[in-house]
């Protein structure tokens, strides 16, 4: 859960980062990079998500981009709490 947690905070940071450059600058090298990491913290979150327990519809939700990651963390978090 460790892992999902700062992928998630990783994949919502660049996303910010990247709708940021998108509105002000539009910096290419901004993109090619924060775009890429987007991209792996995206694929880490879904990775992280698959190898948790059998939570019903956390991995589904690992899927939605930008914020799958925090609400899938979400839905772990309610379930462990229950």
């Amino acid at each position: 859960m460790r892992v999902l947690r700062i992928a998630a905070a990783f994949e919502a940071l660049s996303l910010v980062v990247l709708l940021v450059n998108l509105f002000t600058v539009h910096a290419k090298p901004v993109s090619s990079l924060v775009g890429s990491l987007h991209g792996m913290s995206y694929v880490a979150v879904i990775a992280a998500a698959s190898m948790t327990s059998a939570v019903a519809g956390v991995r589904w939700l690992a899927w939605i981009p930008g914020i799958g990651g925090a609400l899938a963390l979400r839905r772990l978090r309610s379930a462990n709490e229950t």
